[in-house]
């Protein structure tokens, strides 16, 4: 009863804030007057509906989408996979350790501007996602291991339960709510970091190859719709997770 009151707390709270950010845009807008600074709601309205009936915004949001997907489930099977590793042995972790921090702090557009030379404009976008997305999951699952690891240890110890078992069969399982609560960050993360990189690698058929061109043409409303686009997809995104963790834990219950 309390989970429900908060998750309906947390529901009322998040359209209010939504609902002010679109009145502090109407006001915005209203005192700019230039849709070449800031389009107005109605402007941007009717660009996001030129867009929808567009048989090639299609082609560009799928693109996108396919590689944010891929560059998330790479980065889920390498994170996961090293995070088991690291977790029952300890100079796995301390090897991976430093690796995981300078992925961190490497910036995000030198990563992109050198994989252009490398790559093709295609490739780069998920490869820069793949290199930001693993630290995270590598550290989300390796947190959530270490929770039921501590939880318990003891008892694999005491009833001497197989290394095989122990991974599949309580590690994995166990960890796993905690590791889908994060994921829908993290893949909203993803679909930002594919976009940005879309952009500056001028990606032909993608959301951020359509912002690239929109900007161009100093298309302002269109450049506005497709950016709210990539942020409903990262809400829907994150929803996707939420529910998929929801019906994991109903499931085990």
């Amino acid at each position: 009863m309390i989970l429900k009151k908060e998750t309906r707390f947390n529901f009322i709270f998040s359209i209010a804030a939504l609902l002010f950010l679109w009145l502090v845009w109407i006001v915005a807008a209203f005192a700019v007057r230039n849709e070449y600074i800031l389009p107005s709601f109605p402007e941007t309205f009717v660009a996001a509906g030129r867009l929808l009936a567009d048989a090639a915004f299609w082609r560009a949001f799928g693109n996108t989408l396919l590689r944010t997907l891929a560059a998330f489930l790479v980065s889920l099977v390498l994170g996961v996979g090293l995070a088991v590793l690291a977790s029952l042995n300890r100079r796995v972790s301390a090897f991976f350790a430093p690796i995981v921090s300078v992925l961190r702090t490497v910036p995000t557009m030198a990563v992109i501007l050198m994989l252009l030379l490398w790559t093709t404009p295609r490739v780069a976008p998920v490869v820069v996602t793949l290199l930001v997305l693993f630290p995270a999951v590598y550290a989300a699952a390796l947190s959530a291991i270490g929770e039921v690891k501590e939880e318990y240890g003891e008892l694999t110890r005491a009833f001497r339960v197989p290394l095989r078992r122990k991974i599949f069969k309580m590690y994995l399982p166990l960890s796993a709510p905690s590791l889908l609560k994060q994921s829908g960050s993290i893949l909203s993360m993803g679909l930002k970091i594919t976009v940005s990189g879309e952009v500056l690698a001028n990606t032909f058929r993608s959301m951020g190859g359509l912002m690239q061109e929109a900007k161009m043409f100093l298309n302002m409303p269109s450049l506005m719709a497709l950016t709210l686009m990539c942020v409903l997809l990262g809400f829907a995104l994150e929803g996707l997770c939420f529910l998929a963790c929801k019906l994991l834990v109903r499931w085990r219950t």
